[in-house]
Formats: C-alpha cells, sequence, structure tokens
C-alpha cells in the first residue's frame, strides 16, 4: 500500500482538496476513512460524484479493488472546472497509472446521469461521495438521486462540510458560497437517518439509515 500511495502523492494535485492528505509519512488523511470503508463493506458498487484530479475516485477504487470480491466505481463529473476528464481515452489511462480498471466515468452532471440508461439499470450501491458543486440545492439532488438506491447498510459521505468558504475553482465570474454544510444539517432532523461529522481537514459526513422499529424505510 505505501508503495501505491507513493505513486499517488508523485502527481501534488492528489495531495490537495481538503482531504488532509500529508506527503511526509504517506497519509491520506481522510483517505483512509475512504479505503477502509471500502475494505469493511466490501460494496460491489460505489458512486463518486465530483472530483477535482481523481483522489477520491482512487482511493475508493483501490479499496475495492483489493477485495476479493470485485466491484466497479462509478464517477459522475462533467469537468467543468477544465478539461481534465474530457478525453475517455485520458481518464482511462489516468486510473490505469495507478493500477485501476474499475472506475467508469461520465461526462456529465447528475441531473443528465439519472436520465441515463446507466442509471436506470444501476443496481443497488453501498457507497456513494457527493463532492461535486457544493450548493444546499446541488448536494439535495445528488443524494436524493442515489438515496433510493443504496444498499440497506450504505452510507452515503459529503465533503466540504467543516466551513463555508467561497470557492472560484469555476472561474471568478462563477464563485459562489459552499453552503453543502446547511443540507447536510437538515439531514440531522430527519429521524430516518444517522449523521456523524468528521471535521478534520475540510470536514466530511456519512450519512446512513437509522435502524429500529419505525425507521430506516426506504424511498422511491
Amino acid at each position: 500500500m505505501q508503495d501505491w500511495i507513493r505513486r499517488v502523492f508523485e502527481n501534488r494535485d492528489l495531495t490537495k482538496m481538503g482531504h488532509g492528505q500529508r506527503v511526509e509519512d504517506l497519509n491520506l488523511g481522510l483517505g483512509w476513512v475512504y479505503y477502509g470503508l471500502a475494505r469493511a463493506m466490501r460494496p460491489k458498487r460505489a458512486v463518486v460524484i465530483g472530483s477535482y484530479r481523481g483522489f477520491v475516485p482512487l482511493v475508493l477504487a483501490k479499496g475495492i479493488a483489493d477485495n476479493v470480491e470485485g466491484g466497479e466505481l462509478i464517477f459522475i463529473d462533467p469537468s467543468f472546472v477544465d478539461d481534465f476528464w474530457k478525453d475517455p481515452a485520458a481518464v482511462t489511462a489516468h486510473f490505469a497509472g495507478y493500477g485501476l480498471s474499475n472506475v467508469r466515468h461520465f461526462l456529465m452532471t447528475t441531473q443528465a446521469f439519472v436520465d441515463s440508461v446507466a442509471y436506470r439499470d444501476l443496481a443497488e450501491v453501498g457507497l456513494v461521495f457527493i463532492d461535486g458543486h457544493h450548493s444546499v440545492e446541488q448536494a439535495r439532488f445528488d443524494f436524493e438521486a442515489f438515496e433510493p438506491r443504496l444498499a440497506d447498510d450504505g452510507i452515503a459521505l459529503f465533503h466540504d462540510t467543516r466551513h463555508y468558504r467561497m470557492s472560484r475553482m469555476h472561474g471568478p465570474e462563477r464563485s459562489y458560497r459552499h453552503d453543502v454544510k446547511d443540507y447536510v444539517d437538515s439531514l440531522k432532523e430527519r429521524p430516518d437517518l444517522q449523521v456523524f461529522d468528521l471535521p478534520f481537514a475540510d470536514g466530511v459526513s456519512l450519512v446512513r439509515r437509522a435502524e429500529g422499529p419505525g425507521v430506516g424505510l426506504r424511498l422511491g
């Protein structure tokens, strides 16, 4: 695993974006949580919405690949920040460079994905990582799109839930305030859900169905 992390960290873009990575001791930061969940839960299928250079898709796909069950990672990103994800061959090569062939990339928004055949045919999902546009409205859409497909023991993760901040990733004329935290806080009011915040780096929140009589009802 250390050799793999060392290779990942050779690309300094994969040490950014608020996951608490540290090159000096090959520390994945919150990436250990993502990798550990993939190993412990052994999902056949995970979904990642949004990623600058693929840190989260890489770590989750690595965890899935290291399990004997096999499985795939569905990565949804329309490449609005720049052209990094626009060339399918380059995307395949990017993940293959880290020994991974279990990533399927969809160059589209979640709104477009839910209208696709791939979404209609999508089977149960064990993990969903929401890290696209960090507005309340988009976070809500992303979660509601995949909540009905979450496995009974599935977990949705929201990134950047620790602070409010202004994002200029899409250019100064399209800057906006990260307020995904407000949406996650609203989920804490639902008795059928459990929400747990990890206030490290830029923060990640875990959401799963509560257990017990009268809770954990499936939607859809």
